[in-house]
């Protein structure tokens, strides 16, 4: 864990490089419902640095396991985008270390202040967490890469 908790220290891995590419953004909408004519406007030139990663120095890359926040589409293999500068409060979908792990989860907290780690997925079970002291959130969650070749 030492090993990639010194990677993700280093703020240069996500600065925008000459290797940026930036692509277009069209500013029309498209249907993902009723099929719609599209307009064939493009609203600007763009990287997904610009949409994705909002504070460069406080963001970082995960890449998900398993399969316990399919219900929020985050899938094995899916890169996830994570901000230390915003504050997890209740439902935040965060990163954390717990008994010395990393997990994404959905954090709650209960009416009786209890703090929980929640799965999206019913075939989990929720992390009572007895001792909030023991959690470290890492970051929240803002935005999840989704391979869509991988079906």
């Amino acid at each position: 864990m030492n090993d990639t908790m010194t990677l993700l220290g280093s703020a240069s891995l996500l600065a925008r490089t000459p290797r940026t590419k930036l692509v277009p953004l069209f500013s029309s909408h498209i249907s993902c419902g009723f099929p719609s004519p599209a307009e064939d406007l493009v609203e600007s030139m763009t990287s997904l640095d610009e949409i994705a990663i909002l504070n460069p120095p406080a963001t970082y890359l995960m890449r998900a396991g398993g399969d316990s926040m399919t219900g929020v589409g985050i899938y094995p293999r899916d890169i996830i985008v994570v901000d230390r500068s915003l504050r997890a409060k209740h439902r935040s979908i965060v990163t954390a270390i717990y008994d010395g792990e990393f997990v994404c989860k959905r954090l709650l907290e209960t009416e009786s202040n209890i703090v929980l780690l929640a799965p999206e997925n019913p075939a989990y079970p929720p992390i009572a967490i007895p001792n909030p002291e023991d959690l470290v959130i890492w970051g929240v969650c803002t935005f999840n890469l989704h391979d869509l070749r991988r079906q």
